[in-house]
């Protein structure tokens, strides 16, 4: 690592222009993430609980929470350390991971959320094959294929970006390093990594914009040819939420990519909403919008009130 920076660390300067404002900022992104934390580890806990819940759908459904458990912990720890007044400084092995991490995760995401979209695209119009189609060996195979196009992405992304020359300045001007922020501090030429970054991102998404696209104009056709009211009614919400989920995700990092001219405050804003709000919303939107969950939910939530009473029983009686 020596032959090619001579730095061993990155200071990051945070959210633009938000000077002054670190304890709000703290204590909001510190009550997101924890209800991020608590509500997606609720859901997955919900669906290994319940037998019903052991479909395709929702084996997909488990692993978006983990996802969204994953996804913002890339950034948010280290976020909220520097907001609270501890050290902004990042070493170079670290910078180098939380990029990894965060287009590894990202991108695996976004397969999954494609995954999600075929699932959805079989279920409805292919209801009398859909255990056929989607047996488990299928899933597995289907989920190992999006982590390891997420795991070549972040790959790719991150050897172009740390093979650069870093020995002048070394401060981020950002709250988490992506190459956005990273790349501007090399030494060396950089044109060749940013056009590798612009060309994995873009064909990426189009990728997943095709691939959800195809699926939910099928979807949207077959819905439309279901007679009864009730029937329609179920399809649509299944997908609805799923559809909200997609849009939460997507909007933001469209946004970042279309901008002409780079604006750092609203790519800032944009990122803790696909970073930190969306995981949250995503445990919202699911649980909220899926009955068969909020049925797990509401029996998980008992289990843990009659184990919490025995604790306490045994408090008292034992104190």
């Amino acid at each position: 690592m020596r032959n090619y920076t001579l730095l061993n660390e990155f200071i990051l300067l945070g959210i633009p222009q938000t000077q002054g404002l670190e304890t709000l900022l703290f204590v909001v992104f510190l009550f997101i993430y924890f209800f991020t934390l608590l509500g997606n580890s609720l859901i997955f806990t919900a669906i290994v609980s319940s037998s019903t819940l052991h479909t395709p759908m929702y084996f997909f459904l488990g692993l978006l929470s983990i996802f969204d458990m994953l996804f913002p912990s890339v950034t948010c720890p280290k976020m909220l350390l520097y907001l609270s007044g501890q050290s902004s400084s990042i070493s170079y092995e670290g910078c180098a991971a939380q990029l990894f991490f965060y287009h590894l995760l990202g991108s695996t995401e976004g397969c999954l959320y494609s995954v999600m979209a075929y699932d959805r695209y079989v279920a409805i119009c292919h209801p009398l094959r859909y255990m056929l189609i989607m047996k488990p060996g299928v899933c597995v195979s289907l989920v190992t294929i999006a982590c390891s196009v997420g795991f070549l992405h972040a790959t790719i992304l991150t050897s172009f970006t740390f093979h650069l020359v870093y020995c002048a300045s070394n401060q981020v001007d950002y709250f988490f390093c992506d190459l956005p922020a990273v790349l501007p501090l090399a030494c060396s030429d950089s044109r060749l990594a940013q056009m590798v970054g612009s060309i994995n991102v873009g064909i990426l998404a189009l990728m997943f914009v095709f691939s959800i696209s195809f699926s939910y104009a099928h979807i949207g056709i077959a819905i439309l040819r279901i007679r009864s009211a009730e029937g329609r009614q179920k399809a649509f919400s299944t997908c609805s939420a799923h559809l909200t989920a997609i849009l939460c995700a997507y909007g933001p990092v469209i946004i970042i990519y279309l901008q002409r001219t780079p604006n750092p405050l609203l790519s800032a804003f944009m990122q803790i909403l696909n970073n930190i709000v969306s995981p949250m919303l995503n445990a919202l939107i699911y649980s909220l919008r899926n009955k068969e969950v909020k049925r797990s939910l509401r029996r998980v939530f008992h289990t843990l009130a009659e184990v919490f009473r025995h604790f306490f029983i045994q408090f008292i009686i034992n104190f």
